[in-house]
């Protein structure tokens, strides 16, 4: 699992989906809980806090290279979150009404 905030980048290894599973899910609670509704700004565009990515939470793997499962959730400058699934184009996931954004990982995870 890798969780990227700021400007800060933690590795952590599991030994099983689950486990992964379960850490993602409390470090993404955690993280959403932290963000702060201040929009990030350049010369030319202001962002507005949903539009931002303020922490990534990935998970990979069973191999450490070319893994065959890359997914994640990404959590906005409002609190919200977005599951998603690839590397390079990303796909997001659809959260169905009983499930939450790491039950919807879970099921495409466990899918593939």
């Amino acid at each position: 699992m890798t969780v990227r905030a700021g400007g800060r980048v933690e590795h952590q290894h599991f030994e099983d989906l689950e486990r992964a599973l379960g850490a993602l899910g409390s470090r993404m609670s955690e993280l959403a809980n932290l963000t702060t509704e201040h929009p990030a700004r350049t010369r030319l565009r202001k962002y507005a806090p949903e539009d931002q990515v303020v922490a990534r939470v990935e998970l990979s793997g069973p191999q450490r290279r070319l893994a065959d499962v890359h997914a994640g959730i990404d959590v906005r400058g409002d609190g919200s979150t977005e599951a998603y699934v690839g590397q390079v184009r990303r796909r997001a996931l659809d959260v169905g009404p009983d499930e939450d954004v790491v039950a919807a990982l879970r099921r495409e995870v466990v899918r593939s």
